[in-house]
């Protein structure tokens, strides 16, 4: 599986901690930055991520900022992202199994790479229930059209 990878400054460290994390899982890594401490705004960073998942180029991907909360609202501002910020692994499952969110994202400044080695690993393993939560996934993208 291609995951498409990037963060903002705030979330440098972590954004190489889940990459290790994604690597042992067998994924192939994009990581489209940013790749040093200066500052950067993250509404770019979400675009780049999502645009390769919504065009196909990447299967899912990770966004990751100071906090997880402003990558994650500009993620799901674009048509196709079902993008889960979470902050502890039943979440993560749940945005799998229940929401098939394409996009993680998680905050830099408040998690340690313990946690988030485990929020990505589950992300990463649960699959989509499907049933009635397709319909209900169905309704969800179809209030980008509204």
């Amino acid at each position: 599986m291609k995951i498409v990878v990037g963060c903002d400054h705030g979330a440098l460290a972590l954004k190489e901690s889940v990459k290790k994390v994604l690597a042992e899982l067998g994924m192939e890594i994009d990581d489209v930055g940013t790749y040093t401490e200066d500052s950067v705004d993250y509404p770019d960073i979400a675009e780049k991520v999502c645009g390769k998942v919504v065009s196909g180029e990447a299967e899912r991907g990770v966004v990751l900022c100071g906090t997880g909360i402003g990558i994650s609202i500009a993620a799901n501002k674009i048509k196709g992202i079902r993008c889960a910020l979470c902050s502890e692994t039943y979440s993560a499952r749940m945005a799998r199994a229940h929401n098939d969110a394409n996009v993680l994202a998680l905050g830099g400044r408040v998690l340690g790479p313990e946690l988030a080695g485990d929020i990505v690993r589950t992300f990463f393993t649960q699959g989509f229930e499907g049933g009635r939560h397709e319909r209900r996934v169905g309704k969800i993208m179809a209030l980008e059209n509204k």
